[in-house]
């Protein structure tokens, strides 16, 4: 493959005021992911200190492999929600090596609440075990949960993707032959004592760790038995009486040595054969992505200078590159993996999409994961697209977009706006990933279009109904849409929904697509098959 020819000028003052810009959003973006890890009240420290408890993430580093990465997934989730009470949404998820095989982390923060579970909690504990049975990879849950938010138990436990999901997804995984470990070093009440009793193996921790369907105070007041909580779901009875859990241990650092003990008993899944090569740093140092992506939404870049920075050696073989120029599309190598990449340089007209319907079908033809890199507002519209059939052409490529049986990654370089989120494997599209960068905006459309559209509605009906316009009424009905579309389209707010897999520093894309690839490789090739075309 060829090396991309940068035309970068890295002297520039465009380049200087870009590089500027970026640097001061990945820096607010590094404070908030750092207060969200660490920054706890003292009195909670404390708490978990007197009872021989450690951290959560010292017990995630104590688990991990010495020396191997922890790709972390949703690290602001919730980050807009609860007043700031439930920081990285009360639990910790991600990807690690532990005793040489890939696992997804599932770990509760005590420091929280005492761990408790928020809405928001239950939506990333569902996300974290659907990427489990997506990519095939084991799970480790370690358990020290007060329960459900008791005050927000109606968005906890009913519908189908709330609090029952976290255990039928258990089953499933169990079903599929995915092994789930689970360390309980405190409490797991109510719904959440299924996670070690749904768990293939259980390491429970004397003097802290207890499993219950109810505690001592709910028992009490149910049934007016008084009982102890080591009585009631405490190591000795559960590993000896009750069967519920399979070994004790004596505190929490011989809990996660005999889970490593466990995990290296475990048989090591095959990787499908997929393409790769030695890997090689880029030739363009990441870092001037900084200087690449612009200080405002709607200034335009070329997508080239981003790859070049991203994949092997800066190397791309672009497909088709005289035709449907605004989506560039080509292979490459990421840490030595092979790769389809569909990027976006401009909106989508009726040839980019035809060409990126097909380039998608011949990247499952060839066994090629796909990349998305996301800075879309849409597919073009107008009498003269429609005529040449701009609907029918964007189905295409929704069509072989979500039919596509490779493992699909995603990147929201900058804008996503538009059914052209939907071409480029947004959320709805079961990507195996998709990360965010700290500039990103996500919406229906820009505030300003939003603003508009609704201003010129309202003029209209004032007139329909007979009436003058009121300007005033207009444009406080502007002010109003585009202040709620700033909020809202932030990668900030997004990313507290749970709407990607985490706000991820530009410069770390590469190495974070790498964990991610290597992950989804444990999980076999789907399907073929699409279905109808509309020609």
């Amino acid at each position: 493959m060829r090396k991309i020819q940068s035309k970068l000028n890295v002297n520039s003052p465009e380049f200087r005021a870009n590089m500027a810009h970026n640097r001061r959003l990945v820096a607010a973006f590094r404070e908030k992911q750092e207060a969200a890890r660490h920054a706890r009240p003292q009195r909670d420290l404390d708490r978990m200190e007197k009872q021989g408890k450690m951290p959560p993430r010292k017990r995630i580093e104590m688990l991990l492999d010495p020396g191997t990465p922890f790709l972390e997934l949703s690290s602001l989730a919730a980050n807009r929600e609860y007043d700031g009470d439930s920081p990285s949404a009360s639990a910790i998820v991600g990807i690690g090596t532990v005793s040489g095989r890939e696992v997804l982390i599932r770990a509760d923060d005590p420091t929280v609440k005492g761990g408790a579970w928020y809405p928001l909690t239950v939506k990333k504990i569902v996300r974290a075990l659907d990427i489990a049975m997506e990519n095939h990879l084991p799970v480790i849950h370690m358990c020290d949960s007060a329960g459900g938010f008791l005050q927000l138990q109606s968005e906890v436990f009913p519908d189908k993707h709330m609090a029952g999901r976290i255990f039928r997804n258990q089953s499933i995984l169990s079903k599929k032959g995915i092994k789930q470990l689970a360390l309980v070093f405190g409490h797991c009440t109510a719904g959440g004592a299924y996670i070690p009793g749904l768990s293939d193996y259980s390491v429970i921790v004397r003097g802290t760790g207890a499993v219950f369907l109810g505690g001592p105070p709910l028992v009490k007041a149910a049934t007016g038995e008084e009982v102890t909580v080591e009585e009631l779901g405490g190591a000795e009875m559960h590993t000896s009486v009750s069967g519920t859990c399979d070994y004790p241990a004596r505190d929490e650092a011989d809990a996660i040595r005999i889970g490593r003990e466990i995990v290296s008993q475990w048989d090591r899944p095959k990787k499908w054969a997929f393409q790769q090569e030695a890997p090689e740093a880029p030739a363009y140092d990441p870092e001037e992505i900084y200087g690449i992506l612009p200080d405002d939404i709607k200034k335009q870049f070329d997508i080239r200078e981003i790859i070049a920075r991203i994949v092997d050696g800066s190397r791309f073989h672009e497909y088709q590159p005289n035709y449907g120029q605004t989506l560039i599309c080509g292979y490459a190598n990421i840490w030595g993996i092979k790769v389809g990449i569909l990027a976006n340089n401009g909106v989508l007209f009726n040839e980019s999409s035809l060409k990126g319907a097909h380039f998608i079908e011949l990247c499952n033809q060839n066994n090629t994961p796909l990349l998305f890199l996301q800075n879309i507002t849409g597919y073009m519209i107008g009498r003269e697209y429609e005529r040449r059939g701009i609907t029918k052409d964007g189905a295409k490529m929704i069509m072989a977009q979500s039919c596509s049986r490779v493992p699909k990654f995603t990147v929201m370089c900058n804008g996503s706006f538009g059914a052209g989120n939907y071409g480029m494997c947004g959320r709805a599209f079961d990507g195996r990933f998709l990360f965010t960068w700290p500039n990103h905006q996500i919406g229906v459309m820009g505030g300003d279009q939003a603003a508009n559209t609704l201003a010129e509605v309202k003029a209209n009906q004032m007139r329909r109904n007979g009436g003058t316009v009121d300007e005033a009424a207009i444009q406080a009905l502007w002010q109003d849409t585009r202040r709620a579309y700033e909020d809202q389209l932030s990668a900030y707010y997004a990313t507290s929904q749970i709407w990607d897999d985490g706000i991820i520093d530009p410069v770390d894309t590469r190495n974070a697509l790498a964990l991610a690839l290597s992950a989804a490789m444990n999980a076999p090739l789907g399907d073929e098959g699409y279905g109808v075309f509309r020609f």
